[in-house]
């Protein structure tokens, strides 16, 4: 009897807070949440729909059965299914509380995958292997460390990955058999942590590796297998630096084809003999980067595909005589994750919009056919009348033109309209004319104009521009933006007056470097998992990516470009900002320090300046969990309507 009592009790309290509660949506336990006022359910109620948007991504093709494994999310976090045939059901595989990643099938008999999976967003990611026959899960890695990679070996009875596990901070090769995790052996130590496999030579005795110092400085080295000697491929040194981003042995093993910037603005495909490191350019004729490529598996065709102006475009050519073969037009949007067949006739690719979330498609490269094999939920809103984005430019201090992407709201919305302007990451990544997701709600819903500047520092559009914004020339990408806040003003549909900036990761910096040096033209800003000073970035990010970042920002242990960083960091100009500022953060974010956010919620408030803080215990670099990205985005709609909208 007291036991029930006890019960009963504990369901009163629990009744009589959710009455107190009334309507509001109540953040989870894992929330940390400072200055945000309750959330009316009736604006979750509103927005949901927004909420529910779905994709898939291609995985792996079986190695004998024309099936796939793909990404996509059922419940709170992004899973492993099968598809086995078009338009299919998806069949999930894992269920996890953590997302799953790259997930590939055993290349030879397919009774197994292998996959990747971290805790909590810190990107320690693990390895482990699922039996298809009995859905057992296996752990192969050590369970601690960060584990990346994992290329099969052309017979398929091995996988080389990379691993900090020795130093925590330097990645070494590692060689496992994932039938048999004891068979897992170091086979090169490295220092840094820029070292990552890419393939295996068709006898297996070799394996092809890149050392990424920068993304305007990579080289290119083959390990053999057996013994871990090293053989550099791309000469060090000489007058330019040469980015090599991509590359797979020719069938014969007597080449490779990279992708390389060498003695152009843009990556070319090329083949390059091992021989005679001579190297022979596939693509000379196009003026856009090539950003991904895929050999067939009998070594006759190439697929690829060009970042033109954000837009990717796909080719198909054949090996030997560089001969492009017919392939049908698709839809205007950005094409990733390659991937052919082991009959190289089915090459499978991801395919999105401005109208179409993520989904997979197979393009039959002998017949033309093209085949969509998911067809992932919209929330039953009809994306068919989705903004598609419009090609903006406009002159910047210096007189270079600069470029971004304007989505504008539907015809009803009449009047001058206020806008969003959203700074992408990286810094050196380009936003394309994706898919928005959520963002469409404040297009659609609020008659919100949002414009994605590409600002100088920005990948796709020549090795010059990606390197004007390195070390002491920072501060030039924040007047892009303030040169862009000039082209709003003259545009007559756009209210120059309600202007609020966002972005994430190194977009949050540029929005906390907006805000403070350029208060006076901005409603609001929010800066998700942003840096606030990259002094105390650089020395608190994980050690297995500081000098990778060294190369981009400047190195703080040098004197002067110290005293440059700390001068230009956000977090000591904060008392200009006056406007608004809404920060998130992931506790466990490896990338970006939660104490950068930390610093710059504590500095702002002693101003006496408003500042709304999202912060999720679960989380890493950006929230990943559905339940956490929701309640984000009913914050951010309540900041927009209150600071950017009245």
């Amino acid at each position: 009897m007291k036991t029930a009592l006890r019960l009963w009790s504990l369901l009163l309290v629990v009744v009589a807070a959710a009455l107190a509660q009334g309507d509001v949506v109540a953040p989870g336990d894992n929330l940390v949440v400072e200055g945000i006022p309750p959330i009316p359910v009736s604006l979750a109620r509103e927005v949901d729909r927004y909420t529910e948007f779905r994709s898939a991504s291609l995985q792996s093709w079986h190695p004998t059965r024309r099936e796939m494994l793909i990404s996509t999310r059922f419940g709170d976090t992004t899973q492993i299914h099968r598809v086995r045939r078009p338009g299919g059901a998806r069949e999930q595989l894992t269920f996890f509380s953590e997302r799953v990643l790259g997930a590939s099938y055993q290349p030879r008999q397919g009774d197994y995958f292998i996959f990747s999976k971290d805790i909590g967003g810190n990107e320690f990611y693990q390895g482990y292997r699922y039996d298809l026959a009995t859905g057992a899960v296996t752990l192969l890695t050590d369970g601690r460390s960060r584990n990346t990679g994992g290329e099969w070996s052309t017979a398929g009875d091995r996988i080389v990955y990379g691993s900090t596990r020795r130093t925590g901070r330097d990645v070494d090769l590692w060689v496992m058999n994932p039938a048999d995790p004891s068979t897992d052996r170091l086979l090169v130590e490295r220092q840094g942590g820029g070292w990552f496999p890419l393939d295996w030579s068709p006898d297996d005795s070799r394996i092809l590796v890149i050392e990424y110092v920068s993304i305007n400085e990579t080289y290119l080295w083959t390990v053999d297998a057996a013994s871990g000697e090293m053989a550099l491929i791309t000469p060090k040194g000489g007058p330019e630096k040469v980015a090599y981003l991509g590359g797979q042995f020719s069938r014969d093993g007597r080449g490779l084809y990279v992708t390389t910037d060498k003695g152009s603005e843009f990556r070319r495909l090329a083949y390059l003999d091992l021989a005679t490191r001579k190297q022979t350019y596939l693509t000379s004729h196009i003026d856009w980067d090539v950003s991904d490529f895929e050999l067939s598996p009998d070594g006759r065709l190439l697929a690829f595909t060009t970042n033109e102006d954000g837009i990717a475009v796909l080719h198909v050519i054949d090996a030997a005589t560089g001969e492009e073969k017919p392939v049908p037009d698709l839809p205007v949007g950005v094409i990733s994750g390659l991937e052919w067949h082991n009959n190289s006739r089915d090459l499978g690719f991801n395919l999105q919009s401005a109208r179409s979330t993520t989904d997979v498609y197979s393009l039959q490269v002998h017949t033309g056919k093209r085949e969509r094999w998911t067809y992932s939920e919209t929330g039953g809103l009809n994306t068919g009348s989705f903004s598609e984005p419009e090609l903006i430019h406009w002159k910047s201090f210096d007189g270079r033109t600069i470029s971004g992407f304007l989505y504008r709201p539907p015809a009803r919305f009449t009047g001058k309209r206020p806008v969003i302007v959203s700074i992408h990451g990286g810094p050196e990544s380009q936003f394309r004319p994706y898919f928005l997701g959520r963002w469409n709600y404040f297009l659609n819903e609020l008659g919100v104009v949002m414009i994605f500047p590409n600002v100088r520092g920005s990948a796709g559009y020549g090795k010059t521009f990606l390197q004007l914004d390195n070390g002491l020339r920072r501060e030039d990408s924040y007047r892009d933006i303030n040169t862009l806040f000039d082209w709003i003003e003259t545009r007559p549909e756009l209210e120059a007056e309600r202007v609020m900036v966002t972005g994430g990761s190194y977009g949050g910096f540029m929005t906390l470097a907006v805000a403070t040096n350029y208060d006076e033209r901005i409603r609001c800003s929010l800066d998700v998992v942003g840096i606030s000073n990259l002094v105390t970035f650089l020395e608190n990010t994980k050690g297995y990516r500081r000098d990778l970042r060294r190369a981009e920002y400047g190195d703080e242990r040098d004197p002067e470009m110290r005293a440059y960083l700390e001068a230009i960091a956000p977090v000591h100009h904060a008392g200009r900002i006056s406007k608004p500022l809404f920060i998130v953060q992931g506790a466990n974010d490896p990338r970006v320090p939660r104490t950068e956010s930390e610093q710059m919620v504590e500095t702002v408030r002693q101003g006496g300046t408003p500042v709304w803080y999202l912060m999720a215990k679960d989380e890493g670099h950006g929230f990943r969990k559905k339940k956490n990205r929701d309640f984000q985005f009913y914050a951010t709609v309540l900041f927009v309507q209150q600071f950017l909208l009245e």
